[in-house]
């Protein structure tokens, strides 16, 4: 039997167990684009209504198709007739049907209903923020979303999200960039040597899955590599501007990276738990290895939040101790001109020589008139500065100690 002829026919309902209420619930209220995109939906509008923004791209559609023996590679962008011609020609290959952009609801419709998608679950795809999350069709199909994640040159964490439909012999994918993370995974497929051509269409998508997973890490390690940056700049003679922001930027990104992985690691042990009519057991052996890569990341996630959280108290207690040094150098300033203050404010009161009558008051500072008066009282004040100087460096007030 054709498989599009058959799902187009069917009428796939989502599994209860699995099923998760479409809409702003999906929505991770937190983020901002969430936030952004939740200002946009049409409130009070039928739940399965699409809508595609205005600023999606168009959409380009790329086929894999193969066996052990065959490969086919071709861009079937603005020729999907063809496409689905070829589909139902080619029932004994494997597809992979890589759909990027959303900018053309006809062609979304369109799809939904040759490929006998749920309304909601479309809706979810063109939602584009939907969390990570698994669903299953009454005829055992899946419906996937992941979260795919790059550290950018802005230093800010970008995610796409990428939806999957499983059938019989094709996986169907959905992005709303040109520019994924996947091209390992389509070369492995060009490859002659290459297993996965030989393994179910089901395989296909936990390789999809395990790539997404397997790029967080370079996400991860550009993300160390900035907070070692950071640290060391705390601690430079010349700081850069904005140190603290720049630290309080990459810590909302770290836990949003953490708000992303959490959900993938449970919608793989989502898929651990379902039945081997759905998922096949020689399948979960490689969600197992998926799910340790989700929960190491989450490691990584945990512990570069910690180590943020003690580079922000560093920073603190750093800005903190060169103000104190700042403030021992004001205070060891101030603490020399305070006896010489006291010695020029003495010498300047204007006490009289004499009664006004030639009779001379000789405890009226008689050494304001002695000859040698001036010299020796700023020979005074030089010694008690050479003394108070040579207290506060036994001290080690005026070192780096």
């Amino acid at each position: 039997m054709n498989p599009l002829n058959s799902l187009a026919s069917a009428a796939p309902n989502r599994s209860p167990a699995l099923a998760e209420t479409a809409g702003p619930v999906g929505y991770t209220v937190t983020d901002r684009e969430a936030t952004r995109q939740a200002r946009e939906q049409q409130v009070g509008q039928r739940p399965g209504t699409l809508n595609v923004r205005e600023e999606a791209m168009k959409p380009r559609l790329f086929l894999m198709a193969y066996d052990e023996n065959t490969f086919i590679e071709e861009e079937y962008t603005d020729r999907y007739d063809e496409l689905l011609v070829w589909l139902r020609d080619h029932p004994e290959l494997k597809h992979w049907i890589d759909v990027r952009g959303y900018g053309d609801l006809a062609l979304m419709e369109q799809l939904m209903h040759d490929f006998g998608l749920h309304p909601l679950q479309m809706e979810d795809v063109l939602n584009d923020y939907q969390r990570a999350k698994v669903e299953v069709f009454d005829d055992h199909r899946l419906f996937m979303v992941s979260r795919m994640t790059d550290f950018t040159r802005n230093l800010e964490i970008d995610d796409d999200q990428l939806s999957l439909f499983t059938g019989p012999n094709y996986v169907l994918s959905f992005q709303d960039d040109y520019d994924d993370c996947l091209d390992s995974l389509r070369t492995r497929i060009r490859s002659n040597f290459s297993t996965l051509r030989r393994r179910p269409m089901l395989y296909l998508a936990y390789a999809l899955t395990d790539v997404v997973l397997d790029h967080y890490y370079p996400t991860m390690a550009a993300i160390g590599d900035y907070i070692e940056e950071l640290e060391e700049a705390i601690f430079a003679d010349k700081r850069p501007r904005r140190l603290l922001n720049r630290i309080l930027r990459i810590k909302k990104d770290v836990v949003r990276f953490r708000r992303l992985v959490y959900p993938e690691r449970d919608k793989i042990a989502e898929i651990l738990r379902l039945p081997d009519e759905v998922m096949p057991e020689e399948l979960k052996i490689f969600y197992r290895d998926a799910y340790d890569h989700a929960i190491q990341a989450l490691d990584l996630a945990e512990s570069y939040r910690d180590n943020i959280s003690s580079l922000t108290d560093l920073y603190l207690s750093d800005q903190g101790n060169r103000m104190n040094e700042v403030m021992k150098v004001l205070t060891i300033i101030s603490t020399i001109f305070i006896p010489l203050s006291f010695v020029v404010g003495l010498y300047g009161m204007n006490f009289q020589h004499d009664d006004g009558h030639g009779h001379v008051l000789p405890l009226n500072m008689p050494e304001l008139y002695k000859p040698w008066g001036y010299p020796m009282v700023l020979g005074l004040m030089f010694i008690v500065v050479m003394i108070q100087l040579v207290y506060f460096y036994r001290k080690g007030w005026l070192t780096n100690r």
